[in-house]
């Protein structure tokens, strides 16, 4: 489905991120799976076993970094023809009332989630319009369409912020035939954080959260992996700006 494909997906290190990985991998791509995490990245036995994986680590929030990274792509492979950005969540934040979130709190959530996605897309875009095709999917969160199950401002923010950012940079891409999509997850226990944040919740919260999703579960990682491996492949080619929930229909009763 995306046999020889050149990928790009960041925060690759674990969840939800690590399972696009190997799912672009396993459908034929060439991914070059990026985090911060190194030594977590370094750890995963499927991308690291995977002639098609290439670990890096790249902060995100740093746009030099990530043009470096881009020189790299072209150099070796001539071009890059999807982009996945993952990268995100809550920076170890937990919910407190917005009167006594700081500054350096709200930003930092912003430039992982917000920021890291326009460096990314800044640096493929000129590529993709030069070769008049390419893929591009966010992965924003039930939080940006609605709101914070766990109460922070920052994290929901942002994430709508990136649902406005898939539509501007698709009608302005369109023309050259780059795609952007966004995907907003619903809750998942994929990292460190979202276990943090589920166990904060207590039992009652829990049976509320499981209780708003028509399908009675939380996701799977592969569960967004699917849903990126459709954007990236030529089954939606005449779809973008699009923002699908991937959440169990949470998106009906929450």
């Amino acid at each position: 489905m995306l046999k020889d494909k050149i990928a790009i997906v960041t925060g690759a290190a674990h969840g939800i991120g690590q399972s696009i990985a190997q799912e672009l991998i396993k459908a034929g791509a060439v991914v070059f799976a990026c985090d911060i995490l190194d030594e977590k990245l370094a750890k995963n036995e499927f991308l690291n076993n995977s002639s098609s994986c290439h670990i890096k680590k790249v902060d995100v929030t740093y746009s030099p970094a990530v043009n470096e990274l881009m020189e790299e792509i072209i150099e070796k492979y001539g071009r890059i023809d999807i982009l996945v950005n993952n990268a995100g969540g809550v920076a170890g934040q937990v919910a407190k009332p917005i009167e006594e979130v700081s500054d350096k709190e709200w930003k930092q959530i912003f430039a992982i989630n917000l920021d890291g996605a326009f460096n990314f897309t800044r640096a493929v875009s000129k590529h993709m319009k030069i070769r008049r095709s390419g893929s591009i999917v966010n992965i924003s969160s039930g939080a940006g369409r609605s709101y914070s199950l766990t109460g922070i401002q920052a994290y929901a923010s942002s994430k709508a912020g990136l649902i406005g950012f898939t539509r501007q940079t698709a009608r302005e891409l369109g023309e050259f035939n780059v795609r952007v999509n966004c995907i907003a997850p619903g809750f998942i226990r994929s990292n460190p954080n979202s276990e943090k944040q589920w166990h904060a919740m207590g039992e009652e919260g829990q049976n509320r959260v499981l209780h708003s999703i028509a399908l009675r579960r939380l996701g799977e990682p592969e569960d967004i992996a699917y849903a990126v491996a459709f954007f990236a492949s030529d089954y939606s080619k005449w779809i973008t700006g699009q923002t699908i929930s991937v959440d169990g229909g949470h998106w009906m009763l929450g």
